[in-house]
């Protein structure tokens, strides 16, 4: 997820800078991979391999699998250089993003957050599970983004739209995030903020992949906003982004032209 969110950053036009674990025979391949990107890359090294996941797109039904195998083991030393890092960056937005490695303790994103916020950095997050109740129970979020089974897990409960911008309603309110932002796929997404909730639909595109979508999102929210823009307008930047990665084939994200096109002149409905 991270290393999406700096991809898309960087197609953009901004330069992240991404905190990743390398190791194994197929670390050499990921590393290479990620030196065509004009990302500043900072490297932990592990002793697991990288997990290599599979995307198949299947010609005569237009359907997309998607075959992800577990993740490498990542011991609790080799950890400490991530929090370290953490604790010595200097910038204006951290994103964490994607499920913790195994060995990682559920309160990871949580430890982060907190220095995020001792230091005055916004903390964007886009995780699941018990990484996301832990974070949501004992942190300040700047901006989370839920999809909605993640959100329908954290409540426990199952959720229309209705009573999912209740959930998150109240999650701003009792201070766990300053925004959320809760993606419904084909259905758009829906934006709280303690200024209300702002709905959006999805911009109707010919579908490619839906593969990176989420990240998209994510990564154009924040670069909009660190571009000076409102929360809102990154919130319909985020949205064209979205659809724009599903113009591509799963091995791409969002292409910038495409971002601008959908956002200058792509059909969004809001409601307050």
């Amino acid at each position: 997820g991270g290393a999406n969110v700096a991809r898309v950053i960087a197609e953009l036009g901004g330069r992240a800078e991404l905190l990743y674990f390398s190791g194994g025979t197929t670390g050499p391949l990921y590393d290479g991979l990620l030196a065509q990107y004009d990302i500043v890359r900072h490297r932990i090294a592990m002793q697991g391999d990288n997990r290599i996941a599979l995307m198949v797109h299947e010609l005569s039904t237009n359907f997309e699998y998607r075959f992800v195998p577990e993740g490498p083991v990542v011991e609790p030393g080799e950890l400490e250089p991530v929090h370290e890092f953490i604790e010595n960056y200097e910038g204006d937005y951290i994103v964490a993003s994607g499920s913790l490695p195994h060995g990682a303790p559920d309160d990871t994103y949580s430890r982060m957050a907190a220095v995020a916020q001792k230091k005055g950095i916004r903390f964007v997050l886009d995780t699941s599970g018990e990484a996301l109740r832990q974070t949501v129970d004992h942190s300040k979020i700047f901006l989370l983004k839920p999809s909605m089974s993640e959100l329908e897990k954290l409540v426990g409960e199952r959720l229309d739209e209705r009573s999912a911008c209740g959930a998150a309603e109240k999650l701003v309110e009792r201070g766990a995030a300053d925004n959320i932002a809760v993606s419904m796929g084909k259905g758009g997404a829906f934006l709280v903020n303690a200024e209300g909730v702002v709905r959006m639909r999805s911009i109707h595109v010919r579908e490619a992949s839906a593969v990176g979508a989420g990240d998209s999102f994510v990564a154009a929210m924040v670069w909009w906003l660190s571009q000076g823009h409102t929360m809102h307008e990154a919130f319909r930047f985020g949205i064209a982004a979205g659809s724009a990665a599903v113009m591509t084939p799963g091995t791409e994200l969002c292409r910038r032209e495409d971002v601008l096109a959908l956002y200058e002149n792509g059909v969004t409905r809001v409601h307050g």
